[in-house]
């Protein structure tokens, strides 16, 4: 991982030095592509002698069609690496094509855990936004607009070799971008920490990014100048990733792949609206509510808690880092969600990988209910 501003070079050298790369297919999309973005990876490209090409069809929250259209571009070219420039879904997009062109077959069919044969190819990540963590984990998610859902897909083969996180990609990111990518970053430390999966080496990582995030994110989102927030909030990001990669996610992740998928809305905006009224759901777990003490200390708060005091502390501390970042209080405020499609989705939130690592496992009514609250407010 080179995390520093202005390590993309450096980083770049090792597809010579150190890999021996003659061919890289850059992935990105189309705003970063035809804004100059892609210019100092082609030069250092040049530079090295490396033959390029560019794929710029990268959408928020990729579909299959996008991905497919990736891979058959990618079999053209025949590369021997892949750089993919910009946040979760230009990684996630590198990552599905580069599976399906090393182990064939279609993007569907790796949904799930463990389902390819072998690693893609080798693939570098320039992360541009400071929250998904796609750069360091064993996830990728590509949408189906078909069943409306997003499918998680969890696979080390996918894992990329090199990640950048060069903030001289990252301060240009405007001020709502930057407080979802951030949230969905919060979102990946707290689940990290309530997971099944949960063990000292995560709990390490995730504590300290939520300890960071809290601090960085409402200095970033009021300034994205602010290069120490912004470096912070990389760092953050990173090692959240690191701590759901080993540990798993849970309901928050599982209910917002259903709703993003289906009413095609921003993942991390998804995560911010749906947390605290998930946190209230878990918080019935024993196991929860003794780890909510933690989360409590991590996050700053002052006092003393109880496993019975601390989950509304820490709830009501997460509403208001939500509302202070312009984040929507509640699924009302999307103006797209509608009530009569919550069975369905939590029928998808139920089969959705991220579930199994939940403390509890919730019925469909359940589900239903707490997309209701978080609906309601």
């Amino acid at each position: 991982v080179y995390l520093k501003k202005g390590c993309l070079p450096v980083a770049l050298s090792e597809l010579k030095t150190v890999m021996g790369k003659k061919k890289a297919f850059i992935v990105t999309d189309s705003f970063l592509y035809h804004n100059g973005y892609t210019k100092p990876i082609t030069d250092k490209l040049d530079e090295m002698g490396i033959q390029h090409t560019t794929f710029f069809d990268v959408a928020p929250d990729p579909t299959l069609a996008c991905a497919k259209a990736g891979a058959k571009q990618m079999t053209d070219f025949a590369p021997d690496c892949i750089i993919a420039l910009g946040g979760g879904s230009a990684i996630d997009t590198a990552k599905a094509a580069s599976i399906v062109v090393a182990c064939g077959g279609t993007v569907e069919q790796y949904e799930g855990e463990n389902k390819s044969s072998k690693p893609g190819l080798p693939i570098v990540a320039v992360n541009t936004t400071a929250g998904t963590g796609s750069e360091c984990t064993s996830f990728y998610i590509v949408t189906d607009p078909v069943r409306h859902s997003k499918m998680a897909m969890v696979d080390p083969n996918c894992m990329v070799s090199i990640a950048v996180n060069d903030t001289d990609f990252m301060s240009s990111m405007p001020p709502k971008l930057t407080a979802a990518t951030g949230m969905d970053a919060l979102t990946h430390a707290i689940e990290a920490a309530l997971s099944k999966n949960a063990n000292p080496l995560t709990d390490k990582d995730a504590y300290w990014a939520m300890q960071a995030i809290v601090q960085n994110l409402p200095r970033a989102v009021a300034n994205g100048q602010d290069e120490a927030a912004r470096t912070m909030m990389a760092y953050a990001e990173n090692v959240a990733g690191m701590a759901f990669s080993n540990a798993g996610l849970g309901m928050v992740h599982a209910m917002a792949h259903a709703l993003g998928g289906h009413y095609n809305l921003p993942h991390g905006v998804c995560n911010a609206v749906l947390l605290p009224y998930v946190l209230a759901f878990n918080s019935r777990s024993p196991v929860c509510r003794e780890r909510f003490m933690t989360i409590a200390a991590a996050m700053g708060l002052q006092g003393t808690f109880t496993p019975d005091t601390a989950a509304p502390a820490v709830i009501q501390f997460v509403r208001q880092l939500s509302a202070g970042v312009g984040i929507p209080a509640n699924l009302a405020q999307l103006n797209k969600v509608n009530p009569a499609d919550f069975a369905a989705l939590a029928e998808l939130a139920l089969h959705d990988t991220c579930m199994s690592t939940n403390q509890i496992t919730p019925t469909r009514d359940e589900v239903v209910a707490v997309y209701t609250a978080a609906f309601r407010g």
